[in-house]
């Protein structure tokens, strides 16, 4: 019976996340519960990392349903580890615990391992972390890049 309500409480929740669910033309995955500035920021690092395997989904979620989704898709954490975003392989769904977001870079550099995970469809963090490596060096060359382009037109600006 405590089963049946937990199913619930989180079928609803999952429902009331999926009301802000964006989907998008030039992507396959749909991105839910997270604000439209946060959402354009997670698909813009997504397409500069290219990853091999897109998810089908990633949910922002508050702490109390991360905690049970871990819980029911029994989510292995190793330990001296914490976790603040996971992957279901099989449904290839990322779950983002939204109370522990830490910012766009922390969003970026996880979510580099997570599609790790999806790249190589294994659930051994070494695998992500090899796969990850390379998302990651394109994330930095474009952050480089942009940075470069934003203090050329700083430079343009003052100089007239």
């Amino acid at each position: 019976m405590k089963l049946a309500i937990g199913l619930v409480s989180f079928l609803l929740a999952i429902m009331a996340a999926a009301q802000t669910q964006t989907i998008s033309n030039d992507a396959t995955y749909t991105v839910q519960g997270a604000t439209p500035k946060r959402e354009a920021v997670l698909r813009r690092q997504i397409q500069v990392m290219q990853p091999s395997v897109l998810p089908y989904r990633i949910r922002f979620v508050p702490h109390w349903q991360y905690v049970y989704a871990a819980k029911m898709y029994h989510l292995h954490v190793p330990s001296g580890m914490g976790s603040k975003m996971f992957t279901h392989l099989p449904s290839r769904s990322v779950f983002v615990d939204e109370d522990r977001y830490l910012g766009e870079e922390w969003l970026g550099h996880w979510m580099a391992h997570e599609l790790g995970h999806l790249a190589t469809n294994s659930v051994r963090e070494e695998d992500a972390e090899k796969a990850a490596r390379e998302y990651r060096i394109r994330l930095r060359a474009a952050a480089k890049k942009t940075q470069t382009s934003s203090q050329l037109l700083t430079n343009l600006y003052f100089t007239y």
